[in-house]
């Protein structure tokens, strides 16, 4: 009794062979398939040698596929076509595995970046594509698996969880306290070199009025550099041109680190507002959001809670 043979012979020849009998020639074969018309012959005809069957009449310029040929060319093209629908579907689900998150970009600069590499040592096969935007309309476009904003919680046709609260201190780099050792009380901050940001935000915290939530007499702010983006007024402290306001859940690693100094001590402002993780609701889940979702979750929740 005969046993037959399980194993096959290399795929490159059956696609070498498909794509031929599909095409009429090896010449288009070759052209479809990126390799010489002399490869794809070759591949045909080892298959040819492997089945020990003609699959093609060669000609002087021309292929006529066999009836053997022609029975294996139906059933190859049917076991590829399968081979290439999974292939799509698995690189669609790929394609999925890229999240688009939103955030303003003090958050964005100054809480996400410096913890993107530790998200993505931890999970390889998630993509996180980040846009930085202090304009809502923006963060919160359809495009976007998620969004983080301040505000008070209430977003129509998202679910909002806070993410952290707002305390706000005045900081500077500990150069420029030694240099200017009058930034440590209250009645000369406003004569220092003071940083502000400039912001179509109106609600946003500024020098103003944190000085009146303090009750603080408002200085002449006759040194006051103005920037347009957070991220630039904080890196402008790191070099030592002033004292700007920190927002403890974007300074704190600064803090940690030394870069920057809190000249007030304990002193510092709590708001209503808070940054909170947007998930639309009308956008259907899928397995990589969570996963983002729950990673933004985890690092608020290991957070330094704020003072009530």
């Amino acid at each position: 009794m005969r046993v037959l043979r399980k194993n096959l012979p290399p795929l490159d020849y059956f696609l070498a062979f498909e794509v031929t009998g599909r095409s009429g020639s090896f010449a288009a074969a070759a052209r479809e398939l990126n390799i010489s018309e002399s490869a794809v012959s070759r591949k045909v005809k080892l298959l040819e040698e492997y089945y020990k069957t003609r699959l093609f009449i060669r000609g002087h310029r021309s292929i006529t596929i066999t009836s053997e040929g022609a029975d294996l060319l139906q059933s190859a093209a049917q076991a590829l076509g399968i081979l290439r629908d999974a292939s799509q579907d698995i690189l669609a689900r790929k394609e999925t595995s890229s999240v688009s998150l939103a955030a303003t970009n003090s958050v964005a600069s100054l809480w996400l970046m410096p913890r993107l590499n530790q998200f993505n040592q931890r999970n390889p096969d998630v993509q996180i594509g980040l846009l930085s935007s202090d304009d809502d309309e923006e963060c919160l476009a359809e495009n976007n698996d998620l969004a983080i904003l301040r505000g008070t919680g209430e977003w129509p046709g998202f679910d909002a969880e806070l993410l952290f609260g707002e305390t706000i201190f005045p900081v500077c780099s500990p150069e420029y306290l030694k240099q200017h050792p009058q930034a440590s009380g209250t009645e000369t901050i406003g004569q220092l070199d003071l940083i502000e940001v400039s912001s179509p935000h109106t609600e946003w915290m500024n020098w103003t009025t944190w000085q009146q939530r303090q009750k603080i007499p408002r200085g002449d702010f006759s040194r006051t550099t103005q920037f347009n983006t957070y991220p630039l007024a904080v890196q402008a402290a790191l070099d030592g041109l002033g004292v700007t306001l920190g927002w403890k859940h974007l300074v704190d690693h600064l803090l940690e680190q030394g870069r920057l100094v809190r000249p007030l001590g304990d002193m510092s402002v709590r708001t209503k507002g808070g940054y909170y993780l947007l998930v639309p609701e009308r956008k259907p889940s899928f397995p990589e959001r969570e996963t983002v979702r729950d990673w933004l979750l985890s690092l608020s929740a290991s957070r330094d809670k704020y003072p009530q």
